[in-house]
């Protein structure tokens, strides 16, 4: 071998040696994400621990009122007033917040009215950090360090104290935050390591009760309790009590303390320390959280050269996941929506279902990348059925909230039922599904006799949006009797989907109120927003019709009126004199990216064969709407729907309609995606030429073979195999893949 040759081989076997190593040392993809990412501007996230879908959310607590702590922390605050066990995920709902602690000491003992008197530390985000399933901040008054972990129904704290004679530990069932409020709080001290007790309170959800078990790794050596802030003897019950636990701490002592929860009991509390927190290895707790994040975050692997996308991208991933949340105990009890204790047989029973949000993107996800925990959650939607006659509509906490519209876990329960995940009983579901859409409540009454639910001025309560999402719900129901050859129930139903036709106006050509003696209201603005649309304006709900964009496009006139009016949608910029809501954000035009009902407009071009349309606006929305900092949401983030709609557009496609089994194409992000499905399949997405210019497609093939459609079906990603898009720097109007979708397709 000459010399040149003999470089060349070592320079080859050293490269070999390099790729291997980085190879068995791959970065773990918890690295990616960022849990600050929507605690600032309007997302109301939190940075706190938890895993996958879990009961336990403990993360800090400002401890102050107001919109922008609705998840109880605020990035641009700078004082920590504890650490509680329970939140919401980017509502904006002011619950939970349940059992408080806080580490104190001796070294400060300022209080404050904004925080109601509670003990209070300033902190930086220089001392402060946070993973997946972690959170550490220095409370920098006390010179103590926080940590935070938790498992499915434990969260497990480690404060290192400093040296000191008065160090404490308090906790605080009375404090509550926003809407929340306590109604019958109880704390029992059972010896020096051991607390047990409940909250219970009443808020948005009514009646919310958790059971606690707490354990200490070191006795305390005396302790005040409190009733209604009067000193008083162990035990105690009151709306309002509290427990301060005195301790003389070295300097860097370490003390664990964790807390066990349920719906149901606190034996069901103490059961669930005992199977997933028997010992007080904090490190080990944190591992596993992290370990089952890992795991998690591993059903879709991402490669791209742009690490802030990475971030992006796998913080979106570990956002869709913090709800819905476990309401079951080890017993399989729980709070019912009944207001009794329930029993779930087989399953686990899962809450928090925002589902007027989720059921768009976020669903439709799960069924992708978490089938086996989407067959909990159909039983746990059926559950509530049993309990109270009715599917949720929004449900937390074993509660039905009544906030927001529609049937919306009909299109889940339709969805999951199309897509072979039916470890449910079928006839149940479809019956409850069916009596959900019978009742006289909820306006159904009057939306059954006229098909539509009228304005009133009086009382009016966003009628065109109701009347337009019952009517896709209806749809939904029709498909599952089709299939369960209930014909008569197909035929009734499928023409209560059309119904949206009575609030369309082909005066002004949009969804317009309409009064109950069939006149439509006289003053109407389509960009303004009034109390007939939920949250929105008349330009963003028209579009409000995923089960027939085809009967859409036939009553605004021609493709070529409805892509004129879809052009406008994203041209029409609010005024500086317009009044925009606290939901209208991430606006682009009329549509606003901040909240769900334009989630699924920028796709519509794919059923007028103006896809690259599509691609351009969508792979701007990913672009402009999310960003890794703490004000990268420009929306709520709403119990996983913004960061799902990121997820699934990212990797190319969409569900315009939630229950259609099929996915819209738009812009792929990512040069390669991997979604590594539960049932052992691999589907891969490549784009080839992909780049910031690069955003059309050109071509598209599926497991080599070109396709010519602009969607796939549920059905082919389930199959596994490879999608390949070829994208490029200007439109390919003339491509065959250019066929518009059709809303007739199924699965």
């Amino acid at each position: 071998m000459g010399k040149h040759g003999f470089i060349f081989l070592v320079f080859a076997l050293l490269l070999f040696n390099c790729e291997h190593s980085k190879d068995a040392n791959p970065i773990n993809l918890t690295h990616y994400v960022n849990p600050f990412i929507g605690t600032d501007g309007p997302g109301n996230t939190y940075p706190g621990a938890t895993v996958p879908f879990g009961m336990v959310q403990l993360s800090p607590d400002i401890g102050i009122l107001g919109w922008d702590r609705i998840a109880g922390y605020f990035y641009q605050d700078s004082i920590i007033s504890g650490f509680s066990h329970t939140h919401l995920s980017g509502t904006g709902a002011g619950d939970l917040y349940d059992i408080l602690v806080m580490p104190t000491n001796s070294r400060f003992s300022e209080r404050i009215k904004d925080n109601n008197f509670e003990p209070f530390s300033k902190f930086s985000h220089d001392k402060e950090k946070a993973s997946p399933g972690y959170y550490q901040v220095d409370l920098l008054d006390y010179g103590i360090k926080a940590e935070l972990t938790t498992t499915a129904r434990t969260g497990i704290h480690k404060y290192t104290f400093p040296k000191d004679s008065l160090s404490q530990i308090h906790i605080d069932l009375g404090y509550a935050l926003n809407w929340d409020a306590p109604t019958d709080t109880y704390i029992h001290v059972v010896d020096s390591t051991t607390i047990e007790g409940y909250r219970k309170s009443t808020g948005w959800a009514k009646d919310q009760r958790i059971y606690f078990a707490i354990k200490l790794s070191k006795p305390f050596k005396s302790y005040q309790i409190y009733k209604n802030d009067t000193i008083a003897t162990n035990p105690v019950e009151a709306k309002n009590t509290k427990i301060i636990l005195n301790y003389n701490t070295s300097d860097d002592e370490v003390i664990i303390l964790k807390t066990g929860l349920s719906t149901a009991s606190i034996k069901g509390a103490y059961k669930s320390l005992e199977v997933e927190a028997p010992d007080f290895n904090f490190e080990n707790y944190k591992e596993k959280a992290s370990s089952i994040w890992e795991k998690q975050l591993q059903k879709i692997t991402i490669k791209s050269s742009n690490e802030n996308q990475k971030t992006i991208f796998y913080t979106m991933l570990y956002q869709s996941m913090l709800a819905p949340t476990l309401l079951s105990d080890y017993n399989s009890e729980y709070k019912g929506a009944n207001d009794s204790i329930m029993k779930a047989d087989g399953f686990d029973r899962y809450d928090t279902f925002s589902l007027w949000d989720t059921y768009r993107a976020a669903h439709p996800l799960y069924t992708i990348l978490h089938p086996k925990c989407v067959s909990d959650m159909i039983n746990s939607l059926l559950a509530h059925y049993k309990e109270t006659g009715l599917l949720p509509v929004w449900s937390m906490q074993g509660n039905e909230t009544n906030m927001m519209i529609g049937n919306h876990a009909i299109p889940v329960i339709v969805d999951a039922y199309f897509k072979g995940i039916k470890k449910f009983d079928v006839e149940l579901a479809y019956k409850a599904c069916k009596e959900s859409s019978m009742v006289d409540s909820r306006q159904l009454c009057t939306y059954k006799t006229l098909g539509y639910v009228p304005a009133d001025d009086d009382n009016e309560n966003w009628s065109v949006s109701k009347t337009l999402e019952y009517a896709y719900d209806d749809w939904c129901v029709a498909q599952f009797a089709k299939a369960l050859n209930k014909t008569d129930d197909y035929t009734y139903f499928l023409n209560r989907s059309e119904n949206w036709r009575h609030v369309y106006d082909s005066k002004s050509t949009f969804m317009r109120p309409k009064l109950e003696n069939g006149n439509f209201i006289k003053e109407f603005i389509p960009k303004e927003y009034t109390p007939y649309f939920c949250e929105s304006n008349a330009w963003q709900y028209f579009w409000s019709v995923p089960q027939n964009i085809e009967g859409l496009i036939q009553v605004v006139g021609s493709n070529e009126a409805f892509e004129k009016k879809l052009d406008s949608m994203f041209t029409l910029n609010p005024s500086p004199e317009d009044k925009l809501p606290i939901f209208s954000t991430g606006m682009i035009g009329q549509y606003a990216h901040g909240n769900e009902p334009s989630h699924h407009v920028a796709y519509l071009y794919d059923y007028i064969k103006k896809s690259w349309k599509t691609q351009k606006l969508v792979r701007e929305i990913l672009n402009t709407q999310y960003k890794n900092e703490p004000k990268g949401h420009c929306g709520n983030e709403d119990c996983g729907q913004m960061s799902s709609w990121y997820i699934m557009s990212s990797l190319g496609f969409y569900p315009v309609n939630p229950a259609q089994g099929v996915y819209a194409f738009g812009s792929p992000l990512f040069d390669e995606a991997t979604i590594n499905l539960e049932n052992g399949k691999t589907f891969v997405i490549k784009s080839i030429n992909n780049s910031d210019d690069n955003f059309y497609i050109q071509s598209v093939s599926l497991n080599g073979k070109q396709i010519d459609k602009n969607y796939i079906t549920h059905k082919e990603i389930q199959q596994g195999g490879e999608l390949v898009f070829t994208m490029g720097n200007t439109p390919n109007k003339n491509k065959k893949a250019d066929m518009a979708l059709s809303s007739k397709i199924y699965n």
